[in-house]
């Protein structure tokens, strides 16, 4: 039996400290920062490297964490994941994810993120995943509703992000439904 946390195109595993480099590129792109979260002020060298090698000796707590995704055809980090707003008692929990602009389009963040939900509702026993998207990603969109994901909602100008108050598009998907569709038998 293999490992959970490989999929058929992308590995998860912990941010590594030299691993700096590569997410330095990644924030260098403001469509990818915007897609994923927001643009952030730019940071030294040295900034990059301190916060690798803090984020290769964090402890999930509460079922957050982040993690990196890595092309199995050839360990190159394509982008990352993180979960957040965990809840437990609740059986919710949120996630991000952003993959770097050269790697677009080669289901990476798929694989990604049915990895991630397989792990959260299978071995956590969470009972539904969330996520929100800015109205504008019609990517993120599209590759949500492939996995099965359902609308739930839309805030409106939510956030503001490029000059402009930007729509947040609600969507969820729940264990049960998530394996009708994904889960190995």
């Amino acid at each position: 039996m293999g490992s959970v946390w490989v999929g058929e195109r992308v590995r998860l595993r912990g941010v590594e400290p030299e691993d700096w480099e590569e997410f330095k590129r990644f924030d260098q792109d403001s469509e990818v920062q915007r897609n994923a979260d927001m643009v952030h002020v730019a940071r030294s060298d040295a900034g990059y490297v301190r916060w690798a090698e803090e984020q290769s000796l964090r402890k999930p707590e509460n079922d957050e964490f982040q993690l990196a995704i890595e092309a199995l055809e050839n360990d190159t980090l394509v982008g990352a994941l993180s979960t957040n707003g965990t809840s437990r008692r609740a059986g919710r929990f949120s996630f991000g994810i952003a993959i770097g602009r050269n790697f677009h389009r080669r289901g990476y963040a798929s694989d990604a993120l049915v990895i991630l939900l397989r792990f959260m509702f299978a071995e956590r026993r969470y009972h539904k995943a969330e996520a929100g998207i800015y109205g504008y990603n019609q990517a993120s969109i599209a590759l949500h509703e492939s996995l099965g994901f359902t609308h739930e909602g839309i805030l409106r100008d939510h956030e503001f992000l490029d000059g402009a108050y930007q729509d947040m598009v609600l969507m969820g998907i729940t264990a049960e439904e998530f394996s009708a569709r994904h889960m190995r038998r």
